[in-house]
């Protein structure tokens, strides 16, 4: 459980330095990574919660 939390810190922070990088250099790439990178990254944390929350319920 430990590891995946530090994944998903890991990918918020790549995305965040994607879009860094699409400031610094208008780069259209790095945006759409960035972006890319930040939705999968929603969704696995929303999976990861919501198996969570069915091993509290059950």
């Amino acid at each position: 459980m430990l590891l995946f939390r530090w994944a998903i810190l890991f990918f918020l922070l790549a995305a965040g330095t994607s879009f860094a990088f699409y400031v610094g250099t208008r780069d259209r790439r790095y945006l759409r990574w960035g972006w890319t990178t930040l939705k999968w990254t929603l969704l696995a944390a929303a999976g990861f919660f919501a198996v969570l929350i069915a091993e509290r319920v059950a």
